[in-house]
């Protein structure tokens, strides 16, 4: 009863906070989809290349978000971006970079080359087969990627209040450092919803993406 009396009582932060966070993660997810795709696509074309690349976005991965998060204070410090909004978004940029460049790739490279072998065969270019045969088909696929992207972020980005980027983590590390359990669970609650919704919204748009034809 405790929990949801504070949580009524806060609705308003509760939604501010949100906001904040959704913020966040749209922005990075934005600026991840704008380098991450095209980089699947790029890589697809040299298997050197793709195992590099995705090497190196698995080494980023594996990096705790707190550590990352440090990481920007000093890189960004000299242009006066060291906390809060910048550093945060950049960071869930860099998280982000994995399932959307993997998925891309796999998609692509997966393609039946029958596909590309008609398509050739109609005299479509390089970037007339991309854009009408290859992203198409393998839109459910990339689909996937940026859904796995979202809902880990959101929980990254949680982290994210320790650099006073805001978000609903303010309310876990308040939690922790008041011993406030009412606004610790409040915060995991949010992000957790957060999370279940973002998922299924990205899941009716990547419905919608997908051909008729491919769909189950």
């Amino acid at each position: 009863m405790d929990v949801l009396q504070y949580i009524f009582s806060n609705w308003s932060l509760i939604v501010s906070r949100t906001g904040q966070h959704i913020a966040i993660v749209g922005v990075a997810l934005v600026l991840a989809i704008l380098t991450g795709v095209p980089i699947g696509i790029a890589i697809s074309q040299n298997k050197r290349l793709a195992a590099v690349v995705l090497y190196v976005a698995s080494i980023i991965l594996t990096i705790p978000s707190i550590a990352l998060f440090g990481i920007m204070i000093p890189v960004l410090s000299p242009i006066g971006q060291g906390i809060g909004y910048v550093p945060a978004v950049i960071a869930v940029l860099l998280y982000s970079q994995l399932p959307i460049i993997r998925n891309t790739h796999a998609a692509i490279t997966n393609l039946d080359p029958a596909l590309r072998e008609a398509a050739r065969g109609m005299g479509l270019t390089r970037l007339q087969r991309l854009r009408e045969v290859e992203l198409p088909i393998a839109a459910p696929v990339i689909m996937i990627g940026i859904r796995m992207a979202v809902v880990m972020n959101i929980g990254v980005t949680a982290i994210a209040a320790y650099i006073g980027a805001g978000g609903l983590g303010d309310f876990i590390a308040r939690g922790i450092s008041q011993t406030d359990p009412r606004q610790l669970i409040t915060g995991a609650l949010a992000v957790s919803v957060l999370a279940v919704a973002a998922d299924i919204g990205l899941l009716a748009v990547q419905r919608l993406l997908t051909s008729p034809g491919l769909r189950v």
